[in-house]
């Protein structure tokens, strides 16, 4: 963080906003599935997924607060902001549906995030890059998991086959808005601190292909994609996800245990 001029901390603390709001969110859907999978193995795996990605979100909200130099912590930046200061990805806040949408929605995310977070590690910004060298290798392990899946139920049943597809193309629309850039991801591109999203589409494409060849899924051909996440637009699913999740700092203020 040393070093950066003032424009380009507000681009860095936008950016950790950014991601740590992709992982906070999806950390608490996939959570949600506690008590709920079909089966043990998944009641211990998911919830583990979540906190791994809720483990991102700590270290990125943390940097953010120290970033922004105003005394906000990682609590405040997760439960005193509301909808529409949010700047997660549409895809990440969507429902978890059934068993098919939830692992498809996993797959998606972690195919952008693992090779967001190899290329971070080579960031100029040395906290920006330990944090990515710890969660590249969760991501990894997401992929494989959720990709197995995805595998199993697309050359599955078919039922299974049937909801897979369903979901491939119902999360289709939310596919673009991960490789969107702005005035942001292109300032912090050319300060070498962080990777430009719309480069990393090729590795996407081919980690989904090589699932999807398995799974005898096609990716669908979408004219309208959904966005709008990046700029606080967010759908009455993202309300309802943090009236839950923000409820006991709201009921009461500035509680600790």
């Amino acid at each position: 963080m040393a070093g950066h001029s003032p424009e380009l901390r507000e681009a860095l603390f936008e950016l950790l906003l950014r991601l740590g709001d992709d992982c906070l969110i999806l950390g608490h859907r996939v959570s949600e599935w506690c008590g709920h999978a079909p089966m043990l193995e998944e009641d211990l795996a998911l919830p583990n997924m979540g906190l791994d990605l809720i483990g991102q979100a700590r270290s990125l909200y943390t940097y953010a607060g120290e970033v922004e130099g105003n005394g906000r912590t990682e609590d405040d930046l997760a439960y005193l902001r509301n909808d529409r200061q949010y700047r997660n990805l549409l895809l990440v806040e969507r429902p978890n549906g059934d068993f098919a949408h939830t692992m498809l929605r996993q797959l998606y995310f972690a195919a952008f995030m693992e090779p967001y977070w190899r290329a971070t590690c080579g960031s100029k910004d040395e906290t920006l890059a330990g944090i990515a060298g710890k969660a590249v290798k969760e991501m990894a392990y997401h992929i494989r998991h959720a990709g197995q899946w995805v595998i199993r139920m697309g050359d599955g049943t078919q039922g299974s086959a049937r909801r897979m597809k369903d979901a491939v193309e119902e999360l289709g629309h939310y596919v673009d808005e991960m490789f969107g850039t702005d005035a942001v991801t292109d300032a912090l591109a050319a300060a070498g601190i962080a990777p430009d999203p719309a480069a990393l589409r090729p590795d996407w494409d081919r980690t989904i292909e090589m699932v999807f060849s398995e799974a005898n899924l096609k990716q669908p051909q979408i004219a309208y994609p959904q966005r709008g996440g990046r700029d606080g637009l967010h759908g009455e699913d993202l309300g309802h996800l943090l009236a839950e999740l923000q409820y006991m700092q709201r009921t009461y203020p500035g509680l600790n245990w």
